[in-house]
């Protein structure tokens, strides 16, 4: 577990019981507008991180509303607690899985883990090595060292090599795409499902925790393509989630890919942030959600990506 998440669970149950009073009280003064009926729910194709989407996948949702300057919320990219093991679990075994080379879904795949070190402050925590772990508890285990989200995780498992559906011999050995460049194949140093998970969360909590890198809060020129010819464009990022997406996949999708999502768009087309944000809102909700009103502290939304150290509800100026 991460060390802000005892304090952050106290406040978060807090602050969401005043949330809910003031809903409550909203809902009695106002009346209800009326019904209309919900759009259906949307689905969403698989691809690695720079290639368009598995045509043998579900139709993906519509793209219009992604904003490359605001990708996921810092509560949603940072809460360790998203899922619980048990969650993760669930979801696995929910997802239609066609493994190949002979190996298993991900919501039967175990793996002896090794131990590894505390990082440092506002760093990961140690991780426990154990023999014979499933990958539901490995990632629910690292998601708690690093202060990183399962949804997060999970996602990336998804976006980089279709693991929770198409899961193969070569998916789980590079299974988050960590150390692995466009230019060559991934270091064999790291290859391994364990290994991978682990050192993707490290990256972002490096990422986070060490902020002046090519990609960070501010206007930054984000291109469409390894192959430079296919140009670039200024985006705005908001916030350090965003920035830790495109500093592991620094590259946006270009118009082509953002108007024939779920299909081939150009030459120029990548899809690796793009499908990320498929994933997850189709998974998981809406990425940029920020639950928690700015009468509360920061700390429970991660802005920044920092959880609660200190047992705080209202702002101190």
């Amino acid at each position: 577990m991460s060390s802000f998440a005892l304090p952050r669970r106290s406040l978060r149950i807090l602050a969401t019981g005043v949330a809910l009073v003031g809903l409550a009280a909203t809902l009695i003064a106002i009346p209800a507008p009326p019904a209309t009926a919900a759009a259906p729910a949307s689905t969403v194709a698989p691809a690695a991180a720079a290639t368009a989407p598995d045509a043998s996948d579900p139709t993906p949702i519509d793209p219009e509303p992604f904003s490359p300057g605001l990708i996921i919320s810092d509560y949603n990219f940072f809460n360790p607690d998203a899922l619980t093991e048990s969650g993760i679990q669930d979801f696995l075994e929910a997802r239609s899985c066609r493994p190949s080379d002979g190996v298993p879904c991900l919501w039967e795949y175990r793996e002896t883990t090794t131990s590894q070190p505390a990082k440092g402050d506002g760093h990961c925590l140690p991780y426990p090595g154990a023999e014979n772990e499933s990958a539901s508890r490995i990632i629910a285990k690292i998601a708690a060292a690093c202060t990183i989200s399962p949804e997060v995780l999970l996602v990336l498992l998804q976006k980089e090599q279709s693991l929770l559906t198409r899961p193969s011999a070569s998916g789980y050995l590079r299974a988050t795409g960590y150390a692995c460049p466009d230019t060559a194949d991934c270091d064999a140093q790291y290859f391994g499902f364990f290994n991978q998970v682990y050192n993707a969360a490290w990256q972002f909590r490096q990422y986070t925790q060490e902020p002046d890198r090519a990609f960070q809060i501010g206007s930054v020129d984000v291109g469409f393509n390894p192959n430079t010819e296919c140009g670039a464009s200024t985006v705005a990022i908001k916030n350090q989630a965003t920035a830790n997406l495109y500093n592991y996949t620094p590259y946006q999708p270009n118009p082509v890919a953002l108007a024939k999502a779920g299909d081939e768009g150009d030459g120029c087309s990548t899809y690796g942030n793009l499908n990320f944000w498929l994933f997850y809102n189709a998974w998981f909700g809406d990425s940029t959600l920020e639950p928690f009103s700015v009468l509360f502290d920061d700390c429970l939304n991660y802005v920044g990506g920092q959880g609660c150290r200190v047992p705080t509800l209202i702002p101190t100026p």
